[in-house]
């Protein structure tokens, strides 16, 4: 490894190219880049969002909801395309300061509630239809465990490992190790959880499961930066398992297609308004 001739400044500026992918959508300020209102459907759930890691979670839990009978879970998933700079929306950033999706405007409430950041859609819909989160302290507590451990360790796998692995403009041996390596110790902490029981909090599937399947579950299923190998993921058994079976579930192959616009054609439903989008 030679050695960086790279000095930080005192003050860091922003008078260079970061390179890059998402280059052109990278900023080091917030709020709205300019004036543009979200679109409003018929259903009291407004979604906003891409079929990404983060996004698929929510339209995931949403087709669940709709499985399970919970007809008030019937939403409209309009596209924000984070490559054209849609979070920037002075609409968008209305709805989530943080510019990043998913976003939610629950209009069944008055005023309707803006629900922002991935984990707190997914606790706010558990808790609104009762479902998919356990009731019981210690199985409502396990989930939360397991749910806000992916809030904590996902941005080590995507903005850390996916970035400098798949995206970053050069090939960078200490972040890709150092990166690897952590993605690789979560693996772990999966693997040894999903040898003890068939779902993270315990026998039931939850909203846990609901988060973290989209990084870790596509991960070792080779769906997620093309790493599988790299990760050697097939080693991880029992994350593969769990991966497995989730994968099987319909409502997680709907949820997946929404607000999809890339692969097959057929995976693609960019919006969807009632569940024929899906047929």
């Amino acid at each position: 490894m030679s050695p960086s001739t790279y000095v930080p400044p005192k003050v860091w500026t922003n008078d260079a190219e970061s390179g890059g992918q998402f280059a052109s959508i990278n900023r080091p300020t917030a709020g709205p880049t300019h004036d543009k209102t979200l679109p409003v459907g018929k259903h009291p759930l407004q979604l906003y969002s891409l079929a990404t890691p983060n996004g698929v979670k929510v339209t995931i839990l949403l087709e669940e909801l709709l499985a399970l009978g919970h007809g008030g879970a019937e939403y409209d998933a309009w596209l924000i395309r984070i490559g054209d700079g849609d979070q920037f929306s002075s609409g968008f950033v209305e709805v989530n300061p943080n510019s990043k999706i998913p976003a939610l405007l629950d209009r069944s409430a008055d005023p309707a509630i803006r629900v922002f950041e991935s984990g707190s859609i997914l606790l706010y819909l558990a808790e609104k239809f009762g479902a998919f989160l356990p009731t019981d302290p210690a199985g409502r507590t396990e989930t939360l465990n397991w749910l806000f451990w992916q809030m904590g360790a996902a941005p080590y796998l995507g903005g850390g490992f996916g970035h400098f692995y798949a995206y970053a403009p050069e090939k960078l041996e200490y972040p890709i190790n150092r990166f690897t390596m952590e993605a690789k110790r979560q693996l772990d902490v999966l693997d040894r959880r999903l040898a003890e029981s068939p779902y993270l909090a315990g026998d039931t599937y939850t909203i846990a499961d609901i988060a973290v399947w989209p990084w870790y579950g596509q991960l070792v299923r080779g769906n997620l930066y093309s790493a599988a190998e790299f990760l050697d993921a097939g080693s991880y058994t029992h994350v593969q398992r769990w991966a497995q079976a989730i994968a099987e579930r319909p409502a997680v192959q709907r949820g997946q297609r929404v607000n999809r616009t890339w692969g097959d054609e057929a995976t693609q439903v960019p919006e969807r308004h009632a569940a024929a989008d899906l047929d």
